[in-house]
């Protein structure tokens, strides 16, 4: 029952990074792709109808997370306060900006909250990406399961490290970059004329860093992760998941060449889906690593609430997960079905 929670709970996280991924990356090329008034409107219509629902995502897998494995929960938003304090005053910031701009008609006040809108989106992106870094890191649990990490240290991973060192720093700008190609290629699905050729163009950069980052992060996860080489060389089949991630990079360079936007997106979903997916399987069975002294680590089997607990959990979970992915399906094909005015 455990490792079924795990999985649901990445199913939750990988959602999230595929779905509010794509309108965190349209705010991270935001000020790039648009140039005109119009264009940055083209670009928060290209997202207006879902960027609000996709963002359920991420808190209903907290909120999974916190019924399935309470002590990883508490231990871990306890100990990463300060930058989920961050995250939190980014999200506000983002949607306010969204809210806000085009209640006054000045030259001072839509500008500004552009700027809001593309630099909360981007630090986002960074941090959702260090945070990632950190989980698979680790931690300096004590017996008790707490732990605190200054904002940075001395940027080296070791036995002092802060949430921001050169490993979580580089998951980061992976991430940035990983969005900000997911974003442009959803806005050359969802545009024409030169905001689809700009878009295609900021995509295709955005690609090779992708492309250069991952590259990195595959050489050196196995030497500051010794838990993921261990667990691949003892499961190789779960090789499949970075090979799927390369077959997917490769196809979104190629479909994009083609023109064919819509499968470059979704070659972006899938790259980002296995990228996940490979990370989940090395790291599993942990969920947060200790740092010095691997007894003292959560796992998905100490962190657990009881077997009876997550059976009862799972009976209402199924159908309610059912109703949700219904209305997705429904929302996507009413509401982002290409029209001729989203082309404009």
């Amino acid at each position: 029952m455990s490792l079924l929670w795990f999985a649901i709970v990445v199913v939750m996280f990988v959602i999230s990074a595929v779905l509010d991924g794509f309108d965190l990356g349209v705010g991270i090329v935001y000020l790039f792709a648009g140039r005109t008034d119009a264009e940055r409107r083209t670009l928060l219509g290209s997202i207006g109808p879902v960027w609000d629902g996709n963002e359920v995502w991420l808190i209903a897998g907290g909120g999974t997370l916190f019924f399935a494995f309470p002590a990883a929960y508490a231990s871990g938003f306890s100990g990463f306060y300060l930058p989920l304090m961050i995250v939190l005053w980014l999200l506000i910031l983002r949607g306010t900006a969204v809210e806000f701009r085009n209640h006054i008609a000045s030259p001072v006040w839509t500008p500004f909250w552009d700027v809001v809108f593309a630099g909360a989106s981007g630090l986002l992106a960074l941090f959702f990406g260090a945070a990632l870094g950190n989980v698979l890191r680790g931690v300096p649990l004590d017996v008790d399961g707490n732990f605190f990490l200054p904002l940075w240290t001395n940027f080296r991973p070791g036995p002092n490290p802060g949430i921001l060192d050169w490993f979580t720093i580089t998951i980061g700008m992976t991430s940035v970059a990983v969005l900000a190609m997911h974003g442009a290629l959803w806005v050359t699905v969802r545009s024409a004329r030169n905001l689809q050729e700009r878009a295609r163009a900021i995509a295709s950069w955005s690609w090779l860093a992708a492309a250069i980052l991952s590259v990195i992060l595959m050489l050196v996860v196995p030497l500051i992760l010794p838990h993921f080489g261990r667990r691949y060389a003892a499961r190789p089949w779960g090789l499949v998941f970075p090979t799927l991630a390369v077959v997917s990079l490769v196809g979104i360079k190629i479909s994009s060449r083609a023109t064919r936007d819509s499968i470059a997106f979704l070659c972006s979903c899938a790259y980002i889906v296995f990228m996940l997916a490979a990370a989940a399987f090395g790291h599993y069975p942990y969920l947060l690593p200790a740092i010095g002294d691997s007894q003292v680590s959560l796992t998905i089997f100490d962190a657990s609430t009881s077997s009876s607990g997550l059976s009862i959990a799972l009976s209402w979970f199924i159908p309610g997960t059912i109703l949700v992915l219904a209305y997705f399906v429904f929302a996507y094909r009413r509401l982002l079905s290409r029209t001729d005015s989203a082309a404009n």
